[in-house]
């Protein structure tokens, strides 16, 4: 059984998504939820799974001390999921293609620092895009620039407010994060 680690910041509902996908599955299992805010919404939604939570500081995530939580667990995988700190060179180093993230948009459109949730649909919707969707990719040292994994798109009629933007993402998200996660685990290479 393949070991998923998961970071999220906020309310986790793609977090819930994962876990309760992989408990079906044979393949792999949400081992721990790791996340920089004791206020996140995750917390509970994991325990509510069984699945422990590790609650840490941006100090701690880069005085490597999260990675060391993480070596004790020793992975197969890393799923940001909703995860808004810049992940540190040190994990990604120790864990090359195996970080993965989700981002709510076409990337390359609409990401880097500060291009996160309703920013991202706002910009859309002020922008008159035709089309946004989502991105799964690798992480590496800069925001949303690793390698794509998948897109998927969704059409726009130009009326839709940022919130009914952001409630088609998030079908995207749930119907196909789990998905790719679940392909990755199944050709991961050692």
């Amino acid at each position: 059984m393949k070991k998923i680690v998961v970071f999220a910041s906020g309310s986790g509902t793609n977090a819930e998504n994962i876990i309760k996908y992989f408990a079906a599955t044979e393949i792999g299992r949400v081992e721990v939820v790791f996340t920089n805010n004791p206020n996140a919404k995750v917390i509970e939604r994991a325990r509510n799974y069984g699945i422990p939570t590790e609650i840490f500081s941006k100090e701690e995530l880069f005085e490597s001390k999260v990675l060391q939580k993480i070596n004790e667990i020793q992975p197969d995988l890393i799923v940001l999921a909703g995860f808004l700190l810049k992940f540190p060179e040190d994990i990604i180093a120790s864990y090359p293609d195996r970080i993965i993230n989700i981002h709510p948009a076409l990337l390359p459109k609409y990401g880097g620092k500060g291009m996160y949730g309703m920013h991202i649909h706002k910009a859309i919707v002020g922008n008159k895009e035709k089309e946004t969707g989502i991105t799964i990719h690798f992480v590496n040292e800069n925001y949303d620039e690793g390698n794509i994994l998948f897109q998927k798109n969704v059409v726009l009629s130009g009326d839709e407010t940022p919130e009914e933007v952001a409630g088609k993402i998030h079908e995207l998200e749930q119907k196909y994060f789990p998905e790719v996660i679940e392909r990755l685990l199944e050709n991961l290479d050692y």
